[in-house]
């Protein structure tokens, strides 16, 4: 960590600063202005030029309960060190065993890369290497495309579930670098589109009797990101959460929570390229997962304190959850029509919907209908993809 005096330290250190208090409330610390104002005014203090000294004077600055003492310093080596630490979230009961499985799941895949993108196979992207024999092709293609249509919670096999975890997170980079293109197919513009005005010109014997121009996207879509973490979602939270790592990495137009009985902005752990520290990390805020949920409340929670900062006229709030609710129907409708207010789309992805026979009849789904754009199923990494035609299309209107 670079600690530098009062007048020298920057903008960069006053943001990782303001993350890591976040980081802090959202794990139960009581944690308001003075209190980090007070760290900021300990960071650039003289004298402070070790992390170790840092991590005793902000724990003694920030803790004021025994069990804030306790899990401190998980918590500052995982957000300033990026180590990997092994998760201290005491729980209890069902809730408990709820969670060990979901973050056991969350760890199972370790980061990898090459295979193909389960949207892609039928159009050939993303295939093997051409090293790869003919007879591995066709088995590597057939077996992402079994693994594109089949529902995540019937995926049992380990090394099955760790290549869709994979293949989920390598879809979502290509939806990412898609949505945060530069510039844009136009009619008129300074920037001649060679590939494009190439391709055109095959149908007329190579001639480009069609220029075809590029414009820059001025204004991008910003992606907000509310994950279901409840008992409800355990087998299909940890698919979402790679889904979620390969959006937010490098991806500064957007923002991810976790909610189950309260809200998490899991943004910052989820920006750790390595997946593996990503996870560790997210896993020292997960406290509660697997337990039950209050989707109304956490959507409360989100317009009282993060909506005004991360929601504004270009934004797709993105919602997967299954809609069962423990807090009242009318409190859920509520918080959605602001949100509905605030924000350009909302777009709600229920894993139930791809099941056979489902109806949104639950009182919370219910509730919530009336003010989503967009209700679509999100049970197979197909259904994922399916998402990316709708969002490029706001995109280009932005």
């Amino acid at each position: 960590m670079d600690l530098r005096s009062a007048e020298d330290i920057g903008p960069a250190i006053r943001q990782r600063h303001a993350g890591f208090m976040r980081t802090l409330r959202d794990n139960g610390f009581k944690i308001g202005l003075a209190e980090s104002a007070d760290a900021l005014t300990l960071l650039s203090a003289e004298g402070l030029d070790r992390t170790q000294i840092v991590k005793t004077a902000l724990k003694t600055l920030l803790c004021g309960r025994r069990s804030d003492w306790d899990g401190f310093d998980d918590l500052f080596d995982a957000y300033w060190s990026g180590r990997r630490v092994k998760t201290r979230v005491a729980m209890s009961g069902q809730a408990a065993l709820a969670n060990q499985r979901t973050l056991k799941s969350l760890s199972s895949a370790n980061h990898t890369t090459g295979g193909g993108l389960p949207t892609d196979v039928a159009r050939g992207e993303g295939a093997d290497s051409d090293d790869a024999a003919p007879q591995g092709k066709r088995e590597g293609a057939s077996r992402h495309d079994s693994l594109a249509h089949t529902d995540f919670r019937k995926i049992g096999d380990p090394d099955s579930l760790a290549e869709a975890h994979r293949i989920a997170e390598r879809l979502a980079r290509r939806m990412r670098a898609r949505l945060t293109r530069r510039a844009r197919v136009a009619k008129r513009g300074r920037r001649l589109d060679l590939r494009r005005t190439i391709h055109a010109s095959l149908g007329s014997g190579g001639t480009p009797v069609r220029l075809i121009h590029r414009k820059p996207l001025q204004k991008p879509l910003r992606l907000v990101l509310l994950v279901d973490a409840s008992g409800s979602m355990s087998l299909y939270t940890a698919v979402f959460l790679r889904f979620v790592h390969g959006i937010l990495d490098h991806f500064r137009e957007a923002e991810a929570f976790l909610f189950h009985t309260r809200l998490i902005h899991v943004s910052d752990a989820l920006r750790e390229k390595d997946t593996a520290k990503a996870l560790d990390r997210l896993g020292l805020m997960a406290e509660g997962v697997g337990g039950g949920t209050r989707v109304g409340e956490c959507l409360g929670t989100f317009n009282r304190w993060h909506a005004a900062r991360v929601l504004h006229s270009r934004t797709c709030l993105i919602i997967l959850s299954d809609g069962y609710d423990t807090s009242p129907p009318e409190v859920l409708g509520a918080e959605m029509a602001h949100l509905r207010r605030r924000c350009r789309r909302i777009v709600w992805l229920n894993p139930l919907l791809g099941w056979d026979g489902y109806a949104p009849t639950a009182r919370g789904m219910a509730a919530a209908l009336p003010h989503i754009d967009l209700f679509a199923p999100a049970h197979t990494l197909e259904s994922l993809a399916a998402l990316e035609p709708y969002l490029l299309r706001l995109s280009r209107r932005s």
